[in-house]
């Protein structure tokens, strides 16, 4: 049986080709008399037969819009692939909660010199030895072009070939399970890329008039679309055995239905995970600063797993680097780092010069903390810098290491991104590979206008549809063997050994954390005490030595200079952290 929704067209027809592209069959479909816009036939495909759709008398063939693989491209014929004949090994694997856990990011085509999934296979046993817990993927799904960071998709269920397309995004999973890392798929739910995007020609995906950032706006009044995404979302995690699914730019979901689509997949992954005995996470992006995401259900909230916090990001960068331009201003603030560690969002109803309004709402404190996935760096905020550059190309190593310290050591779930943990120097560029020479023009021309409105010199502005800026977004592995990089990788997993090691590190009470500004000077040359529970961060960023109070029981477990520790007091060099506490802990009601 074969099926596809296509409300907007009179006739429809399934065409299947041979191995040389070749006509072998074809067959009309009989409209369903639903009323739904569905049209089936009693056509049975096998593994790896392609076939595609034609639309009325419209001879171009289509590909399937739920195809699970394009083996060569976008543009062309779909192909079938059935996920059940995957040879899992997995079937001892129970999942991973979010909570206590420590995410790395990880873009396929540039986390290691082949791009594919089959290769990043091989640096898994990199990211457990680090001391990671769930590995988050930038989007698979198919786009146009050999490679770009994959928020231009236009077939949601399948995996970009370029990549090694299903069966390998499954091996890949399988691996990640075979040594204890749950995998997180980031999803785009709320637009479709500019090429390749043929949804439109078969129903209404998109709602007319309504556009956002990226482009037209994804219907969610249609039943049909809403039962596409919900089915996307459950087929990575039940077909590709995922444990998770961040939510891209949910603020950019237009949705005025009685039930929010972030509720409707909140509840449907839930009944997932309850049938399947394993957690299952759901993560937004979001813009809002809206607690209503990760609020439970029963409270009036959607009951999604975590959000990001752009807010702690930053409050992170302001404090590292004092830029204050654009919306880093309000994060100047000498309370920036204190009021994120304590509530999370800066941003909690006060005024943001930024947008010129009042923006966001405080999260109750009975939300734990885990709840808000924290970072000093990640894709958006590196990539969508003029010249994609990453803090170790401004930063000292000292400073590197400080921000290991505050990302490692936040009461949120910690994200790193890729290379991170050994302060990788290679940048992180925006890239794109359009086919079409006008659309790869105006991306290019588009990006460096943008940038030069902000002041920066056109010439320095990569362009992203050159070969070179995406070779130049790879790792470079070797680093690693570099002192100044290995020390960074050394001190990253320390201090995830920490973060596990004491239970103060994890404790989901925000009133369990305390924030005092030690030095109040400008963005950049600050000091801070972090206390959680019985376990301190103190922090100087300064260009001076910096002296804290210290309990007679506390030693140093991790620093990054080596302080001077006297009886009552320990004292920082610049641009330094230690994180100290009681060596021994007694547990209540024991002796």
């Amino acid at each position: 049986m074969i099926a596809v929704w296509a409300p907007r067209a009179d006739r429809v027809r399934v065409r299947v080709l041979d191995p040389d592209g070749r006509i072998r069959q074809e067959q009309e479909l009989a409209r369903a008399d639903d009323r739904a816009g569905w049209w089936r036939g009693d056509l049975t495909l096998g593994d790896g037969e392609r076939y595609g759709f034609l639309l009325g008398d419209d001879e171009r063939l289509r590909p399937d819009p739920r195809s699970r693989w394009q083996p060569e491209g976008v543009h062309a014929a779909s192909a079938v692939y059935d996920p059940r004949g995957f040879p899992w090994t997995d079937g001892a694997w129970q999942g991973r909660p979010l909570a206590g856990g420590v995410i790395s990011e990880v873009h396929i085509g540039t986390f290691t010199p082949e791009g594919t999934l089959d290769a990043a296979i091989d640096r898994l046993d990199h990211l457990v030895e680090l001391g990671i817990t769930h590995v988050e993927l930038l989007p698979v799904n198919a786009f146009n072009g050999a490679w770009n960071w994959g928020y231009d998709g236009v077939l949601w269920y399948a995996v970009h070939d370029g990549y090694g397309g299903p069966r390998a995004y499954q091996r890949f999973v399988d691996a990640a399970h075979a040594r204890g890392l749950a995998v997180i798929q980031d999803v785009v739910y709320n637009h479709l890329g500019p090429s390749g995007n043929y949804l439109p020609e078969f129903g209404p995906y998109l709602r007319e008039g309504s556009r956002n950032t990226w482009g037209d706006s994804i219907d969610l009044d249609e039943p049909e679309v809403r039962a596409y995404i919900v089915d996307n979302a459950l087929m990575w995690l039940r077909d590709h055995h995922v444990d998770g699914l961040r939510l891209d730019a949910v603020h950019a979901l237009h949705d005025d239905g009685p039930v929010h689509i972030l509720r409707e997949l909140a509840e449907r992954v839930d009944a997932l995970s309850a049938q399947q005995n394993r957690p299952l996470t759901l993560i937004a992006e979001s813009d809002l600063n809206d607690p209503t995401l990760i609020l439970p259900r029963e409270a009036g909230g959607y009951g999604l797993t975590a959000q990001w916090s752009d807010d702690w990001h930053h409050a992170v960068h302001v404090a590292l680097t004092a830029e204050v331009a654009g919306y880093y201003a309000d994060f100047a603030d000498p309370d920036a780092l204190g009021k994120v560690t304590r509530g999370g969002f800066f941003h909690d109803g006060t005024f943001s010069s930024f947008r010129g309004r009042a923006h966001g709402a405080p999260i109750p404190p009975e939300v734990p903390t885990w709840r808000l996935v924290t970072f000093a760096q990640d894709h958006d905020q590196i990539g969508n810098r003029a010249t994609g550059d990453r803090l170790s190309a401004t930063l000292s190593t000292d400073r590197l290491a400080v921000a290991a310290v505050l990302v490692l050591t936040a009461p949120g779930t910690p994200m790193l991104f890729m290379g991170e943990e050994w302060g990788a120097s290679t940048p992180w560029q925006f890239f794109t590979a359009h086919p079409e020479p006008e659309l790869g023009r105006a991306t290019a021309e588009g990006r460096i206008a943008e940038f030069a409105r902000m002041g920066w010199d056109p010439t320095t502005v990569p362009d992203p549809q050159d070969p070179e800026t995406f070779a130049r977004s790879h790792l470079d592995w070797a680093e690693i063997s570099d002192p100044a990089h290995a020390r960074l990788l050394a001190l990253h997993r320390d201090l995830i050994a920490l973060r596990r090691a004491r239970p103060e590190l994890t404790d989901p009470d925000a009133a369990e954390n305390s924030v005092r500004l030690v030095v109040a000077g400008g963005p950049g040359a600050r000091a801070w005490r972090i206390d959680r529970g019985d376990v301190a961060i103190l922090v100087n960023l300064t260009a001076d030595a910096v002296a804290f109070s210290r309990p007679v029981d506390s030693a140093v477990l991790v620093g990054t200079a080596l302080p001077i520790v006297e009886e009552t007091r320990i004292t920082l060099p610049p641009e330094s952290a230690v994180v100290i506490g009681p060596l021994v802990k007694t547990v209540p009601g024991r002796q």
